[in-house]
């Protein structure tokens, strides 16, 4: 069992030396060729087939376990792992949080979604769509969440953390942005330009912002597919997502299950121990 204490308000540890050759290979190549994996298997099943505008039962299905599931969730657990082992990264900078913290953030995080909902959605079918479309995005959600944040942006802070929190937080802000960015722009055929991809930046920025200022992998999590449906809520047309609401569902549910079974697997092997200052 390994004990690491918290680094703090900012979780950022203390200044350390220079990264060697190896910190580099394991905190930056190794989960940078991760996400291009998985963002190469974004691209197959949805920016190719088009799966998202025009989605089929059995289809979604494989790309769930494949992309979402094995690709997005189990892999990086074991680059978790070693992280957590050799001290670079802790528990609560991963954003698997205790229930009571939890509960109450991912509350409070549906809660605003919700009104933004009210506010931006139009009445009647306008919000059934961005459900069904919250509904649809979710295993990409919790897998983009898990790859570009927890993995990469983890690791990419722990690589720059002897610059203090003033570097490693805008470097992890911009470097998880970017990753999120051109995962979307690849994963649903939309017109790509410019101005599109610079839309997916700042979104992707924002939710790193979420993501680092409250540490928690299921707050993070729903806002992300929230942003998500409000990125793509032009591209998928009702009549295609509800034919396979019942895969959409089943999908959600598997992949959220494996999410907790994964927290649930850290938390009776790792703890990190907080130190009073």
């Amino acid at each position: 069992m390994n004990k690491n204490p918290d680094t703090g308000p900012g979780n950022v540890s203390p200044a350390q030396p220079p990264a060697s050759r190896t910190l580099v290979l394991r905190l930056l190549v190794i989960p940078v060729l991760v996400y291009a994996i998985w963002v190469l298997e974004c691209f197959l099943f949805g920016g190719a087939v088009h799966l998202f505008p025009a989605p089929a039962g059995p289809a979604l299905a494989l790309y769930t376990f494949v992309a979402c599931i094995l690709t997005g969730l189990v892999i990086p657990v074991f680059l978790l792992r070693r992280a957590f082992v050799s001290g670079a990264v802790t528990m609560f900078q991963f954003g698997f949080r205790s229930l009571r913290r939890t509960v109450p953030v991912t509350a409070l995080t549906c809660l605003a979604l919700y009104g933004c909902v009210l506010l931006f959605s139009p009445p009647g079918t306008g919000r059934t769509l961005f459900w069904q479309s919250f509904l649809l995005m979710l295993p990409t959600g919790i897998a983009s969440v898990m790859i570009c944040w927890v993995m990469a942006g983890t690791h990419v802070q722990a690589l720059v953390r002897s610059g203090g929190a003033a570097i490693s937080i805008p470097v992890g802000v911009v470097v998880t942005g970017i990753l999120f960015a051109l995962a979307m722009l690849l994963l649903v055929p939309v017109q790509r330009s410019p101005d599109l991809l610079s839309l997916y930046i700042i979104a992707g920025m924002l939710m790193a912002l979420f993501f680092f200022a409250v540490r928690d992998i299921y707050a993070t999590g729903i806002a992300v597919t929230g942003c998500m449906a409000f990125l793509f809520s032009g591209s998928i047309p009702p009549s295609g997502i509800f034919p396979v609401l019942p895969w959409a569902y089943a999908a959600a549910i598997a992949t959220a299950g494996v999410l907790v079974g994964i927290h649930r697997y850290l938390s009776l092997h790792f703890v990190t121990i907080q130190i009073p200052r």
